[in-house]
This record gives C-alpha cells, structure tokens and sequence, in this order.
C-alpha cells in the first residue's frame, strides 16, 4: 500500500520538553510523581511509569519527593499546595500554556470578565481556570448565553482548538451585549500547522490514519477536522489497533499524528502499512 505522511506531525516542542524534562529527573531522582499524565498518549505515559514515574491525579495524595507538572500545566492553587508540603517541583507546562495563564490574570487585572473559548474537562483549561477568578468556559453556542451583559470581555482560546471553532465562538460572542470586546489569539502555532497539513492530505488519499492518544484534545481535534472532508479517517493509538479489514480497496493511505505521539510509533505504523497488501 502506498502510504503519505503528513509534512507535520507528532511530537511538539512542549511534549518533546516535557519527556526530556521528566527522563532526566527520573534518572537523578527515586520518588518522582507526575500530576496526572505528563501527556496524553499511552505509550509514552507506561514507557515513562516503568521507569519509575509515579501518576497521581491529587496533591493530598503526594507525601514526599518531587513533582512534576505536566504539560498541560497546573493551577495556582495546585502549586501552592506543593509547596507547602515542601515538595521539589519540576515545572514542563509547555511555554504557550504559561502564556494564556499570564494573559488570563492580566485580562482579569484590567477589569474584563474573561472567557476561554475551549473544554472544561481539558486539563489545560482547568489549569487556566486556576489562574484568576471567575473565569468563564466556552464550549459552545450554548455558554455564550451566560456571559454577562454590558461587560468588557476579555476573549482566550484553549491552544489544541481549530481556528474555525475559534471563529465560530467569536461570531457568536459578538452578537452578545457587552461594552468592549477584547480578543487575545492563545491558538497554538504547531496545532494549527498540523491541522492544515492534515486537511490537505486526507482530501488526497482514499483512507486517513490520526495517530495518538484517544483523549489527547489535539489528536481529537485532527480526527475531527479530517472526517469532514473523508468519511475513511480513522482515529489509533498504534498500530495494534487496527481493523486490518478496513483497508482492503484503498490504495493511498494517509498518515498524521498528534502532538504526543512519538515518532517511533509513526514509523511502526508506516512500515507495517507499506508491507500490507490490499489485493
């Protein structure tokens, strides 16, 4: 079978940081917690927990050692309590992830009543949430009813959304009443590459792979957008996975991933597709 990968995909410099960051730890340091997963792709979440890494999901649940925060990042009050406990913490929230917390709690400063254009169950977000009061969570048209009226917003967006979600949520924001409106782009470079190498791939190929984690936000948002333009696109973490029954009648298969999935995954999946035949 022949098999196009797209020109971007896999890991981003933040999950790369993030890996290198707690590799080294784990290899100067025995008891070693991460809060929650440091990113969300299986593989390399039991790869880094047979070397020793500990997942805890509540600081309460951490008596000693070190801790490190994920890429996702952490609330204040997460970090707060970390060092109380006088936990050593190893900070891999990735450099955009800081960025909206920063700008979140300046919006706040300035008197807006902030809204972050994302999911609330996204650890990300949640970490946003963290950074300053009554931040609002706009998921979809549905939570743009609860702003308040007459207010000055201060608009932010979860890094992993599509531009065109983003887009979609500001359209209906601004029809709500408010006295000014003020709109920060936190999109993520490399997310939104993804997606447009993506797109142009699977409108090219008779079947579309998207590789990585199945709760990976990124991942999810590139399965999304590819099933909108063809119906064959198929969300895997690796190879295993695989219903080796679909691929039968195609001939060109795409292949994209997430930001957390490794290459070496990539490369497997590519490889043992290239050997398949469809005939």
């Amino acid at each position: 079978m022949k098999v196009i990968v797209a020109k971007s995909s896999g890991f981003c410099p933040g999950v790369r940081n993030a890996i290198n960051m707690a590799e080294k730890t784990l290899a100067k340091e025995k008891n070693v917690h991460s809060l929650g997963e440091i990113i969300h792709n299986k593989d390399v979440v039991q790869k880094l927990a047979d070397a020793g890494l500990k997942i805890t999901e509540k600081v309460e649940k951490i008596k000693a050692g070190t801790v490190i925060i994920r890429s996702h990042g952490a609330t204040a009050e997460q970090i707060k309590k970390m060092e109380k406990k006088g936990l050593q913490i190893i900070d891999a929230t990735c450099v955009l992830v800081k960025r909206v917390q920063k700008i979140a709690k300046l919006l706040h400063s300035e008197g807006y009543q902030v809204a972050i254009i994302g999911d609330k169950g996204h650890p990300e977000v949640q970490a946003v949430l963290g950074s300053a009061p009554d931040i609002m969570v706009i998921g979809s048209k549905a939570d743009v009813a609860k702003l308040s009226k007459h207010k000055k917003l201060g608009i932010i967006c979860q890094t992993t959304q599509s531009p065109e979600h983003f887009a979609q949520m500001l359209a209906e924001i601004a029809q709500t009443e408010f006295v000014e409106l003020k709109v920060i782009n936190t999109l993520c470079k490399e997310a939104i590459k993804r997606q447009s190498c993506a797109v142009q791939l699977c409108k090219k190929v008779d079947i579309m792979f998207i590789l990585g984690g199945l709760h990976s936000a990124n991942t999810m948002k590139l399965a999304e957008l590819c099933k909108k333009y063809n119906k064959k696109t198929f969300h895997l973490q690796n190879w295993k996975e695989l219903d080796k029954t679909i691929l039968f009648g195609n001939n060109v298969a795409g292949i994209t991933a997430g930001a957390s999935t490794p290459q070496w995954i990539i490369d497997d999946f590519v490889e043992n597709l290239r050997r398949f035949k469809t005939k």
